[in-house]
């Protein structure tokens, strides 16, 4: 079957990856490794791809906007929320331990949520318009249940998840190679590349129909409206 042509141009299209390893540059990173697979597209298709190792910077803990306000001496978060506020596209991506998402992926979904009550120009959540996949690796089962908590996070957060909007690879049960290791096999899984391709994809395509279409409508979802009195049709039950 003959591949169907590009349809739409995506150079205008900004992309962010927040690798959630827990190895700080250079030490080689498994999560990056598959990252590289979904940029290598991104890029072939124009699209501007920004990086972020989140244990590279000096990121607070915490659930405020600026920590430093909360008693932290150093936060790097405000510098980093403006990149991910200049990004179409966010890929969250980070490894299993125990079965979960790590500790630096938790801690970067906090600081998220901590900007998510921020509005936009139209009086909507700060991260409306924007799209949100993840990936994932390890060596121990928990794929899926890792993509679930992350997807369900950016899309209370106000992200817009499209269809197949995660990927990972996990090799056998129990203590194994990890994705990059010789022998692995992880670089030339079919699912896993699939799953990483159709993500990309996806995720270009739907950050493409939302610009376009200027995000999503600014009607019955404006926190500044609902403030202001505004319901919406909603009808509250007492007043009948």
């Amino acid at each position: 079957m003959a591949e169907s042509a590009t349809p739409a141009r995506y150079d205008d299209l900004r992309a962010l990856f927040v690798n959630c390893t827990l190895k700080k540059s250079p030490e080689p990173s498994n999560t990056q490794g598959l990252i590289d697979v979904s940029k290598h597209i991104l890029t072939t298709n124009g699209v501007r791809v920004d990086e972020i190792r989140a244990l590279d910077h000096e990121i607070a803990i915490g659930v405020w906007p600026d920590m430093t306000e909360h008693g932290w001496e150093r936060d790097e978060w405000p510098a980093l929320y403006e990149r991910v506020m200049a990004a179409d596209i966010l890929v969250l991506a980070g490894p299993i331990w125990l079965g979960d998402n790590s500790s630096v992926m938790k801690m970067i979904i906090e600081r998220l949520y901590a900007c998510s009550h921020l509005l936009n120009d139209a009086g909507q959540y700060a991260y409306y318009g924007r799209v949100g996949g993840c990936l994932i690796t390890g060596n121990e089962d928990g794929v899926k249940h890792c993509a679930m908590n992350v997807l369900y996070s950016l899309q209370h957060l106000g992200y817009v998840i499209p269809p197949q909007a995660d990927a990972g690879w996990i090799g056998e049960a129990g203590p194994g190679p990890s994705y990059l290791d010789p022998g692995s096999g992880g670089p030339e899984n079919d699912f896993t590349n699939r799953n990483t391709t159709f993500m990309t994809w996806n995720l270009m395509h739907l950050a493409r129909l939302l610009k376009d279409a200027g995000g999503i409508p600014a009607h019955g979802n404006q926190r500044s409206a609902w403030d202001a009195g505004c319901r919406f049709d909603f009808e509250n039950p007492e007043y009948r």
